[in-house]
């Protein structure tokens, strides 16, 4: 197991910058999740940590050692692809044992390590088989078998769920998560989903358009968002975001007002006219008033669409004069019909204020 530490790597292909100026330092046994939108630069890091990609400007450490220079196989780090890249031609037990094999290590450590990993993954029974023998979910796990029986200083995995179906993925996610805290092998996970960051990280960095929005533990982000852009990228529903327009006392929305308290007058420094973008999150929009009435606000919503998900029930609203929709979360129990004017009311103590040019969370600080 080693850390692995970025410093100040920038990635170009020709005019092209696919990441910019990247610090991140992984300590040992770190589980890293790398998350963001499409194109974001995530795939590029991690290719550039194993060696597949060299970076244009910056340093690469892995256990304290510069590794810019190093190759790919001898920097002790085993990754995991989208697409398994199992061996056709090989048994479960060959595909295991490959690695070792080119190692050089002596067969019979090879056959204990082997049959040791397969059964802590639950494949020992499939040893004998063929990769085309094998479920989606069953190559993954010889994919992931493959590469923690080598023991390597670095665990790589790109996106390696996104292959199975809902199901399967929830259950190989909570693997993963129990396997991790067995082996504790330094991990950095790349994904475009949100919900994996938030269940298997340790740390969680958030990236956009090549440069590193936030970085910091899952409920952290969650509950501290740096942006607009973190704010709705993480959170399943995501956290609502509308425009409006400090009038000196309230913030209009579209022709709706919503109070701003005290607080919120002594940490934000507004002027009448001013624009911001406000943000609350599902579970603090509800159909009824908090107990402290004052720390309320109502406000008239059309319902656009009504989706149960059995415990509760999620529905796209929309506000008259503003662009986009909200996205409840309401008691399952709760069912407004289509096109229905129905009244909620948000809990100021949970609105977010950001800055509607630059997107930085102004509030809460």
């Amino acid at each position: 197991m080693s850390n692995v530490r970025l410093e100040n790597i920038t990635r170009r292909f020709g005019n092209v910058t696919a990441i910019e100026d990247i610090n991140l330092a992984i300590p040992d046994g770190e589980f890293c999740v790398l998350v963001g939108p499409s194109g974001c630069g995530k795939s590029t890091i991690m290719r550039m940590i194993a060696g597949l990609e060299t970076a244009t400007s910056g340093n690469i450490y892995i256990d304290d050692s510069l590794v810019n220079s190093v190759p790919a196989r001898a920097r002790d780090v085993a990754m995991v692809f989208q697409n398994y890249a199992l061996y056709p031609h090989k048994t479960v037990a060959e595909n295991l044992a490959f690695g070792l094999q080119m190692r050089k290590v002596d067969p019979g450590i090879i056959k204990e390590q082997v049959e040791t990993v397969a059964k802590s993954l639950n494949i020992a029974h499939l040893l004998n088989r063929k990769p085309k023998e094998l479920s989606g979910g069953q190559q993954q796990r010889v994919a992931l078998g493959r590469a923690i029986v080598r023991k390597p200083k670095v665990f790589l995995l790109d996106e390696p769920l996104s292959n199975l179906d809902a199901q399967l993925r929830d259950d190989t996610r909570a693997e993963l998560k129990e396997l991790h805290q067995k082996v504790g092998i330094t991990t950095i996970y790349v994904t475009h989903d949100q919900v994996e960051a938030m269940t298997l990280a340790d740390k969680i960095v958030v990236l956009n358009g090549g440069r590193i929005q936030q970085v910091g533990e899952p409920q952290m982000i969650y509950n501290r968002p740096a942006n607009r852009m973190v704010a709705e990228f993480i959170g399943n529903p995501p956290m609502n975001v509308f425009a409006g327009v400090f009038n000196g006392i309230e913030f209009e929305v579209g022709d709706q007002v919503i109070k701003c308290l005290p607080a919120v007058l002594e940490q934000v420094s507004a002027v009448a006219g001013q624009g911001f973008d406000l943000g609350i999150r599902p579970e603090f929009i509800n159909i009824f008033a908090s107990e402290n009435h004052s720390n309320s606000a109502e406000l008239k919503v059309l319902v656009k669409v009504v989706e149960p998900l059995g415990r509760e029930t999620l529905i796209r609203v929309s506000l008259a004069g503003v662009d986009g929709f909200l996205n409840l979360l309401l008691p399952a129990s709760f069912r407004p019909g289509v096109g229905e004017w129905i009244s909620v009311f948000l809990d100021l103590d949970n609105l977010f204020i950001f800055d509607a040019s630059t997107g930085e969370r102004l509030l809460p600080f």
